[in-house]
């Protein structure tokens, strides 16, 4: 445990930080599999979006974000 106040400090911003970060991967994950449980043009619509937001705010980068759209979207063309 952080003894000097700036210390305390930066503990609890990281904690927040890495909560919201969860939160924010979690969201994108569970968009994927639902896009691929039932594909329809909300749940893709709604993956793409919580996965340029998590590339957004830094979760995952940008590159990452635009590879597994891809893939997603593949996996979509084949299912129909």
């Amino acid at each position: 445990m952080p003894n000097i106040q700036s210390a305390r400090k930066e503990l609890r911003k990281a904690k927040k930080r890495a909560a919201l970060n969860k939160m924010r991967s979690d969201s994108f994950k569970d968009a994927i599999k639902k896009a691929l449980k039932s594909p329809t043009a909300d749940t893709i619509k709604a993956a793409q979006k919580a996965l340029d937001k998590a590339a957004k705010t830094g979760v995952i980068k940008k590159n990452t974000a635009a590879r597994r759209l891809s893939r997603l979207m593949k996996k979509l063309v084949v299912k129909k």
